[in-house]
């Protein structure tokens, strides 16, 4: 029985020690009382944490969980396992400093064999989550250029992190005032992939850093983009979108590919349209405006539009000029999807023309009234987006 116990016992701190964490501080309370929980069962006996503080964090039995106890004063520095009252204590040392003292209602022998199994877990169940919270400070001091070049490697060999190997990030926004876990989210779509990394930012901002098979493996790029949108959009209800920095092939490198992701982010959410996903090597128009300087842009509107003509423009006039460029200046077609009569739309054209002094039909004036549309669209965006 008491093997069978053991080997029960083993299979659940496998399956707890493998569950997912959003923040490992907050998590840790709660693992510990799923993993005391399932234990005691197996070995039907009393068994609980208590902190540093004298607080018992986690209890088979539920009722003693937040009694503050004074077992530290009773123990014995040298002695790492005690026995007081009805109870067996072992102290449990991280890094060689005192962090936890396991308990468990003492029978006989066994319950202290119990005891130490239980001890041992609690150190590998604490040092996993830990080198994961470390990994996760790490990524994401790389990716925002808090660490020195210098160091990235050294971090990376101590943490288990392999240094080469082909990465690229996705920059992740939602709604700030939806209460959206994107971190669990993203833990569900991709479960097994130890070598992807997921960092919160801030309320808005996530990042994924995936690690790909190949240099140019842009197919499984858009694949991941478009599950994570739809599995997003799907079961928040809420617009997300997803920038795309390009591919790195070692992890210092991802920094390049975050900032990038940054980029197609920003300009996607100002210029693009309908879309959810920006790639930075895709980015058009967009990335030529959003590197103009904005005193320059004011200076070509007013160049391009009499006062107060472009704020002439009403919804009607705007629509008709973008399903305009949508059909490549086709008139009959844009009539034809706007419902319209063909002499219908080339009334409207010509009110334009008087409006802004730019005849639509013209290619040259095409241009630039298409140009002068999207630097009045970021200057009105202006260019936010995440900052680190």
């Amino acid at each position: 029985m008491q093997n069978f116990a053991v080997s029960c016992y083993f299979s659940l701190v496998y399956n707890i020690s493998k569950a997912p964490c959003r923040e490992v501080i907050f998590l840790k309370p709660r693992l510990f009382q799923s993993f005391i929980d399932q234990i005691g069962e197996v070995i039907n006996q009393e068994i609980g944490i208590v902190d540093e503080s004298g607080t018992i964090i986690a209890c088979s039995n539920g009722s003693m969980v937040g009694r503050e106890v004074s077992i530290l004063s009773k123990l014995d520095e040298s002695d790492e396992v005690s026995i007081h009252g009805k109870y067996a204590y072992k102290k449990v040392y991280i890094r060689k400093k005192l962090e936890y003292i396991a308990f468990i209602e003492y029978r006989d022998e066994s319950s202290l064999k119990f005891l130490s199994l239980i001890s041992l877990n609690i150190i590998n169940m604490r040092l996993y989550y830990d080198e994961k919270f470390d990994k996760s400070i790490f990524l994401k001091n790389v990716l925002t250029g808090n660490i020195m070049p210098g160091e990235i490697a050294l971090k990376a060999k101590e943490l288990h992190i392999p240094y080469y190997a082909y990465r690229v990030v996705f920059l992740i926004k939602t709604c700030r005032n939806k209460e959206i876990y994107v971190q669990e989210t993203l833990q569900g779509l991709f479960p097994k992939k130890s070598r992807d990394f997921i960092i919160v930012l801030d309320d808005e901002h996530t990042a994924f850093v995936k690690e790909l098979k190949s240099e140019n493996d842009s197919a499984e790029i858009e694949k991941v983009a478009k599950i994570i949108i739809d599995t997003l959009n799907t079961e928040t209800m809420v617009r997300a979108m997803v920038g795309i920095g390009t591919v790195a092939d070692n992890l210092a490198d991802i920094a390049v590919s975050f900032k990038e992701a940054q980029t197609a982010l920003t300009v996607g959410d100002i210029f693009s349209n309908d879309s959810s996903i920006f790639h930075y090597d895709n980015l058009g128009l967009g990335r030529l405006i959003y590197q103009l300087p904005e005193n320059l842009c004011r200076l070509f509107l007013k160049e391009v539009f009499r006062e107060g003509s472009f704020e002439s423009l009403d919804a009607e006039y705007l629509n008709t000029i973008q399903k305009f460029f949508d059909n490549n200046l086709n008139v009959s077609e844009t009539a034809r999807q706007m419902y319209v009569h063909r002499n219908t739309l080339v009334y409207r054209l010509d009110k334009i023309k008087k409006i802004t002094g730019l005849d639509l039909t013209r290619f040259d004036d095409a241009i630039i009234l298409k140009f002068a549309m999207l630097i009045k669209k970021y200057l009105d965006r202006g260019k936010g987006g995440y900052e680190a």
